[in-house]
């Protein structure tokens, strides 16, 4: 196989990942999509959920909250607003989230579009720390 896919993971605070990659899967805002050397140039729109990044030094996960993605030369960048490892994710916060979204009162249509969203997030939030 050719070069690794370069992997680039930029949060409004930092950089927290540069690094090559053997493959990366990761939510797009329509379903997972998994990315390998070699890709043909992409951009899409980030959804929120498990990213799973193989390198050399293993396998790791994380939970990844919306953003926006991009394939060009060899190189995948996330934007995201949100990337934690799943091991630092706190269980009981992130319990405390989906309680907290769904015993929310929403009376408008925007107002139960938001609570959904919420409660799906931090769902997806505790089945990447449970794994």
């Amino acid at each position: 196989m050719g070069s690794p896919l370069q992997l680039v993971v930029i949060t409004p605070e930092t950089t927290l990942l540069d690094e090559p990659v053997s493959s990366v899967s990761f939510p797009l805002f329509d379903g997972q999509i998994g990315i390998l050397p070699g890709r043909t140039p992409l951009v899409g729109r980030l959804g929120y959920g498990e990213m799973k990044v193989v390198s050399v030094s293993g396998e790791r996960k994380y939970f990844i909250d919306g953003g926006f993605s991009q394939v060009s030369g060899g190189v995948l960048t996330l934007l995201t607003s949100r990337c934690i490892e799943a091991s630092a994710i706190d269980q009981s916060a992130a319990e405390l989230e989906l309680r907290d979204a769904t015993s929310r009162h929403a009376a408008s249509d925007s107002e139960i579009d938001s609570r959904m969203t919420d409660q799906d997030r931090a769902r997806r939030k505790l089945a990447v720390a449970r794994r």
